[in-house]
């Protein structure tokens, strides 16, 4: 019900007599209300707008007066007619003690939720959750820079023609693998916003999108030749000493690249990996053999910097434009490669020396076979010597080759 000091802009409003309404000279806006329908009237504002609106009885203070409808000139406007019984249906839902505007309620909430608005909470979320700060950086980097053009979209609105159209560029200009990279880390996003109730339902718009590369499983191992052949084109700089270190140990490579002074004991020749860097969670020690800390010795420690490669605050970077330059420089000598296929071919190198796999799984950390389930929860041997020894082996073999191919 309009209040006393609006009574004199009550009036009995007719569909001909809207177009003669104005504001008054220096108001910003103008409540004309109607004698049919109490609480129902049209808002007038300087700028043009106007809007049907209603104002309920009054229930404790401040105002509730709510929008109901853009009247004409007003895009999407409805007549005198449709907001009068919009109106009064309203106000009775109001007075029966229902709450139509719930959904308007909702709908703005969720407006504001948007991609861009989530991601350091859901970065925050991960990093909680015992995420390697390695892993956390790339998923950011992802969001935010390839999900920067839905970053003010709501998320409860982004479409999956929006995600594939966007996942297409990043195809383009990044690559297929980087394109595929970015639409799971966009999904596993999704996945966790649904579980938070941050979006209403449960579908994923990530999900039926099309990839941009066809899955396979990799079961590339090298031979001694190329091995040697990658060793030789290697430089005496972080990212060549990082790939040798790679085929001598067959750690991860972001295990690698992120290596510390701190974790490594030069006299005991043993690298400590700690469970926060290890993706089963359990810290991990390396034996090292002469070759790798011959590659370790010719390092040059930096004042205040733990981390061995790299420079600036993080590990090592830019391993795709140094591979590139690699390739290059070995001219196809090796094939088709990655430098996750180093660490297959170091798992099936030191099979083929005869060495015991579950001891092989140990050099590289995987929890399997007679090490996992009941098995390993009575096993608590770490193969320390036997590791030690498969790696001295598995590095003679590097070596010999290595000089081989040198002399020839």
């Amino acid at each position: 019900m309009p209040r006393r000091a609006e009574a004199e802009n009550v009036v009995r409003l007719t569909q001909g007599m809207l177009a003669t309404l104005t504001p008054k000279a220096g108001k910003a806006e103008r409540i004309i209300w109607d004698e049919e329908v109490r609480g129902f009237g049209i808002r007038l504002r300087a700028s043009g707008a106007r809007t049907w609106v209603i104002r309920p009885p009054r229930k404790g203070k401040g105002s509730n007066l709510h929008t109901l409808a853009p009247a004409a000139p007003s895009a999407g406007a409805i007549d005198l007619r449709s907001a009068r019984q919009k109106a009064n249906e309203t106000l009775s839902e109001l007075a029966l003690g229902g709450d139509p505007f719930k959904k308007k309620r909702e709908a703005t909430a969720q407006a504001a939720v948007t991609l861009g608005s989530l991601v350091e909470t859901y970065l925050a979320n991960k990093l909680a959750k015992g995420r390697r700060p390695s892993t956390v950086y790339g998923v950011k980097n992802h969001l935010n820079l390839h999900w920067a053009p839905l970053h003010e979209r709501p998320l409860s609105e982004i479409t999956r023609a929006e995600i594939a159209a966007q996942h297409r560029k990043i195809a383009n200009e990044c690559g297929p693998h980087a394109a595929d990279r970015a639409r799971s880390i966009l999904s596993t996003f999704f996945v966790w916003a649904i579980g938070e109730g941050l979006v209403e339902g449960d579908i994923n718009p990530v999900q039926h999108t099309n990839t941009a590369t066809v899955p396979t499983r990799r079961d590339r191992v090298l031979r001694d030749a190329e091995l040697a052949a990658i060793w030789h084109g290697c430089r005496d700089d972080d990212f060549g000493r990082i790939v040798r270190l790679l085929i001598l140990t067959g750690q991860r490579r972001s295990e690698v690249a992120a290596m510390r002074w701190s974790e490594i004991d030069i006299q005991a020749a043993l690298w400590t990996i700690p469970a926060v860097r290890m993706k089963n969670r359990r810290a991990h020690e390396v034996p090292l053999s002469g070759a790798a800390l011959d590659i370790l010795a010719t390092i040059q420690k930096r004042d205040g910097r733990d981390l061995v490669f790299g420079e600036g605050k993080g590990p090592f970077a830019g391993f795709s434009n140094s591979k590139i330059a690699l390739n290059k420089r070995i001219d196809g000598a090796a094939g088709e490669w990655g430098l996750h296929d180093l660490r297959r071919t170091v798992s099936t190198g030191m099979n083929a020396l005869g060495i015991m796999p579950i001891v092989v799984e140990a050099v590289l950390s995987h929890v399997s076979g007679a090490r996992s389930g009941v098995a390993g929860t009575y096993n608590r041997h770490a193969y320390s010597m036997e590791k030690r020894d498969a790696l001295d082996r598995w590095a003679d073999r590097i070596t010999r080759s290595v000089a081989q191919t040198a002399a020839g």
